[in-house]
């Protein structure tokens, strides 16, 4: 997952808080994760592991924060 598909989740209202079900209103520290670097040849690339971000609730009266690689989780479908 990318963060453009982050953001479009978030600013679509469809990643939900699994606290109190309304959407989520914030991220922080939005990391991918890498898993190899090879470089040779005139040839190099990276290659990702998935991303890990800090979901923030932010509704009122809901504390709800997570550090999660599984934030795909959280989205929901129409």
């Amino acid at each position: 997952m990318t963060l453009e598909m982050l953001k479009g989740a978030i600013n679509d209202k469809k990643m939900l808080c699994p606290k109190c079900k309304q959407p989520v209103q914030k991220y922080d520290n939005f990391v991918e994760m890498v898993s190899s670097v090879w470089d040779g040849a005139g040839d190099s690339g990276t290659e990702l592991e998935g991303s890990k971000v800090t979901l923030i609730c932010g509704n009122d009266g809901c504390g709800w924060k997570e550090r999660t690689e599984y934030w795909e989780s959280y989205i929901v479908e129409d």
